[in-house]
């Protein structure tokens, strides 16, 4: 808990990571209820394809159903919810085609990104990357290790993940590709999809690698990098996203062996590098 708690501390946090948990800063009723909802969301307290009903959330929130409807409709739009006759309201249940897509809008925008970082970034900006990228690879190591494991803290350090990409378009100057990667939400549903499928173990220097590729100055070399860091566990997630959108098992239950997978899978890989 203390190693995600971190991030918190205003020395470190980025100004992507500031203004992407600004921007859901609740205002209205509508908006409270949309944070909340979506938060459940990513958080995985609502699992892929489970139902919403407005009533419960109405009360859970301690609010009317017009705000609940309003941000479930919100939400539609946005692609994290979905409505279907004869079934009601749920959380979106995407198929393999859909993962598919949303990865490849990523991919495109992302090396968009990475190519003008190479070309326009500063050495500030670079060292602030850099020192991001460290702390990010020491978040998820220690998520994969096993010693992070509630849903406040991944959700921080998913929040984390999100504005560090985020500030890497940033950092090219370009304000309508940032806008772009933000209205697409792509990050948001690499997160939700990282949630549902519990991904295995990043390589120790996954985001310090990335971000030393497109420091370099070279836009060719920093396409390549940023089309491998969007890639890389796709067909893994693809796979662990069946089961999660099945409805058979409970999600806690599930999330506790994918854990103790997770513990498995580090402990492996740390008696092969001695």
């Amino acid at each position: 808990m203390l190693l995600a708690g971190r991030i918190l501390n205003k020395e470190i946090m980025p100004s992507a990571h500031a203004a992407f948990a600004a921007s859901h800063e609740p205002t209205s009723l509508a908006q409270q209820a949309y944070v909340a909802i979506r938060n459940r969301i990513l958080k995985g307290e609502l699992a892929l394809g489970g139902a919403l009903s407005r009533r419960k959330l109405a009360v859970e929130l301690g609010m009317s159903l017009l705000p609940v409807a309003e941000a479930l409709q919100r939400l539609e739009g946005e692609g994290l919810v979905e409505s279907r006759p004869r079934i009601g309201t749920r959380v979106c249940r995407p198929t393999p085609e859909d993962i598919r897509e949303r990865y490849e809008v990523r991919e495109a925008l992302e090396s968009q990104a990475a190519r003008l970082f190479a070309e326009k970034a500063s050495p500030r900006e670079k060292a602030e990357l850099r020192k991001m990228a460290e702390r990010m690879d020491e978040l998820f190591n220690g998520c994969f290790n096993g010693q992070v494991n509630d849903l406040e803290s991944l959700y921080n350090i998913h929040s984390y993940h999100a504005g560090l990409h985020l500030r890497i378009a940033e950092c090219t100057g370009c304000r309508l590709l940032s806008h772009a990667l933000e209205r697409n939400h792509v990050l948001i549903f690499n997160w939700l999809y990282d949630v549902a499928a519990e991904r295995p173990p990043l390589p120790p220097r996954f985001h310090r690698d990335l971000i030393e590729a497109i420091s370099q100055g070279d836009p060719e070399v920093a396409d390549r990098a940023m089309r491998f860091h969007v890639r890389y566990g796709l067909e893994s997630i693809l796979r662990g996203i069946g089961p999660a959108v099945s409805g058979n098992g409970a999600p806690q239950m599930a999330r506790k062996k994918a854990a103790k997978r997770r513990r498995s899978q580090a402990r492996a890989t740390a008696r092969k590098r001695h």
